[in-house]
Order: C-alpha cells, then structure tokens, then sequence
C-alpha cells in the first residue's frame, strides 16, 4: 500500500516536470494549433487546447485498465496522472483562468505566486517570448518579471487573456505585485 501511493505521488511531481517540457516545446511548439486556443478569447465552454486533457485522461485510463489486469505498477501510474489532471482543473482552469464559478483571487502564498506566474505566461501574445510553463510550479515572480524584461527589453504588449476574467488583467501585467 505504501509504495503503491509512493507511485501516485511521484507520478504527479513527474506529471508536473513532463507538462512544463511539453508545454513549452509541444504547445508552444509543434502543437500550437490546439494550444493557440488557450491563448485567444475563449468563444464558448470548450477550446481546442482541451484536447490535450482528453489525450493525457485517455492515457490515463488505458493505464489503469491495463494495471487492473494484473500489469503493475500501471493502474497507481495511471492514478497519479488523473491525480496530477485533477489539481491542474482546481488550479489552472479553475483558479487562474476561472472556467468554472469559483471566484478567487489568492492574496498572498504559493496560490498567489503560482496565478501571478501564470498570469504572466499569459503576459505575451503568441507562442514566442513566453515564460512560467509549470501548471503547478512557479517560478518566484521576480525572476519571471527579469526573464520578460530580458526577452522584450520593455517592448512587452501586455495581452489580456480573454480566457481569464477582465478585472484580473492587470495582475497579468509583468509590473504587478
């Protein structure tokens, strides 16, 4: 039992280090055609870049299929990614880009750190001279503000992201706190 949740829970920090390579050299990369989406203003419930969550949930499903019949470790493998999938939808589309009516906003702590780099992700238009790839590791904010400030040398278009809540633009705004 305890290595079997040892499994989970390693899973879900490699699920973390695995999103941040792919976001930024799949969906900044190669894979922008569904991740442009994310980064345009959302026209319905549902965007393109929800693809990705259907083929990392289908991944986890075939594993825990597979680990249920008798191929394990696969089935605790394939909890920790549903695991991983469950606090990105608290923390990416609930918390920062606000999809569904929970209305927060951290003031202070990792929660505050983590929208804030998020935020600033969204900071850039288009795929290019972006920063902050983790969904639930940030980077501290200043560190993030000195790599925009080095990538646009102040000619940064502070870009809204209409797939978050207007009254939260300016937190994407490499000057705020």
């Amino acid at each position: 039992m305890l290595l079997n949740t040892l499994i989970v829970v390693l899973t879900v920090v490699l699920m973390e280090v695995f999103s941040i390579v792919a976001h930024k050299y799949v969906m900044h990369g190669f894979g922008w055609g569904w991740h442009r989406s994310h980064h345009e203003p959302r026209t319905g419930w549902f965007e393109k870049n929800d693809l990705y969550a259907v083929v990392f949930a289908g991944v986890a499903i075939a594993l825990i299929w597979y680990g249920t019949r008798g191929v394990w470790p696969l089935q605790w493998i394939g909890a920790g990614m549903t695991a991983y999938g469950l606090l990105y939808f608290v923390a990416h589309d609930g918390l920062v880009h606000r999809r569904w009516p929970f209305r927060y906003t951290p003031r202070s702590g990792y929660l505050k750190r983590l929208y804030q780099a998020h935020r600033m992700h969204h900071a850039v238009e288009g795929r290019e001279g972006a920063v902050s790839f983790g969904f639930l590791y940030a980077p501290p904010v200043a560190t993030l503000k000195q790599q925009l400030h080095a990538l646009h040398g102040g000619r940064l278009q502070r870009h809204p992201d209409a797939a978050t809540a207007p009254q939260d633009a300016q937190a994407a705004s490499p000057g705020a706190n």
